[in-house]
């Protein structure tokens, strides 16, 4: 049982243990993290959620223990939820974010807390949003989420945090990269990190490559992406990333933006949750599990079409 008071209390054990709890895929545990989120949701929405992703090898973990730091020396109360690729055999995850973040770890009002992805869409724990929520009982008003930065995770990530943040290296390639994979136009910010050294030049280059091809993109709130330089080693750039979130945050909450976009975000995490609640409810129902079965080897010996096998399955389901 999580003490809840204690959780209130900023009690770092009692937050791990609370994610813990949420992390849990036992039924008794998942009743028993639905009435602890309960109890603790009105203390929860008054932090500042920023995402931050990047593929493999562009500098995550020292952006963001660099970024920490900046954060922690304002006064910020800071809470990373760093998300790890689980293994697709062990369904374990590499949980070395402390190592990674050694600094960080030692500051005072800090919480790191590395995560499995457990296999879902986007390498983004299902537990992830129930992370926050905890973070932000325990007091915390920053709350920074790494993702693993590859297939879809940015966009689950980006539908969860009020601000997000592409990190890219520079001149890596494709100038247009992000732009491809349409994970810029996710975006608030757009930081071309390792901007120091030999780099330095390449850096400046790519910026200009981004800001360029941002004003190709279709008219969207997304349009006004800024496109900035850091360097996560030589602590350089840190103090444009923070004012360009207040400014939008600031922006975001004047003009209205900022509650519609936590309201659509709650509209989705329950729509979300609902279907993999009522996908694991059809699954452990037998009959219909061998009818499942049954159409899926029909579509594969291309005995039956998808469309009609779904439409047989549908039909089972509502009898």
């Amino acid at each position: 049982m999580i003490d809840v008071q204690k959780l209130l209390q900023g009690d770092l054990r009692t937050l791990a243990r609370a994610i813990t709890l949420v992390e849990s895929q036992k039924s008794e545990h998942r009743l028993e993290a639905a009435k602890l989120i309960d109890q603790i949701l009105p203390y929860t929405g008054k932090s500042l959620r920023i995402g931050i992703s990047g593929s493999p090898g562009v500098g995550k973990s020292t952006f963001i223990e660099s970024f920490g730091c900046y954060l922690a020396d304002l006064g910020r109360k800071i809470a990373v939820v760093a998300i790890d690729p689980s293994s697709p055999v062990s369904g374990g995850s590499i949980l070395g974010d402390k190592t990674r973040m050694e600094q960080l770890s030692r500051r005072e009002n800090v919480f790191i807390r590395p995560s499995p992805s457990q296999g879902h869409l986007g390498g983004v724990a299902q537990s992830t949003r129930e992370s926050i929520l905890l973070c932000e009982a325990a007091g915390f008003d920053t709350i920074l989420v790494e993702t693993v930065g590859v297939g879809q995770s940015e966009i689950t990530v980006a539908s969860m945090v009020d601000f997000f943040m592409v990190l890219l290296l520079p001149n890596s390639g494709d100038e247009l990269q992000g732009i491809k994979k349409g994970i810029v136009e996710l975006a608030q910010a757009i930081v071309i990190n390792k901007a120091d050294g030999a780099s330095k030049t390449l850096a400046e280059l790519t910026k200009g490559h981004y800001q360029q091809a941002l004003q190709i993109l279709p008219d969207s709130s997304q349009s006004g992406a800024k496109v900035l330089l850091a360097s996560a080693l030589e602590k350089t750039g840190l103090s444009e990333i923070w004012s360009t979130i207040e400014t939008y945050y600031q922006n975001a909450v004047q003009n209205n933006s900022f509650q519609a976009k936590r309201e659509l975000q709650l509209q989705k995490w329950f729509k979300d949750h609902f279907q993999e609640g009522l996908w694991e409810l059809i699954k452990s129902h037998e009959k219909f599990q061998k009818k499942y079965q049954s159409e899926l080897q029909k579509v594969i010996s291309k005995k039956s079409s998808v469309s009609s096998s779904v439409l047989a399955l549908l039909k089972e389901f509502q009898s």
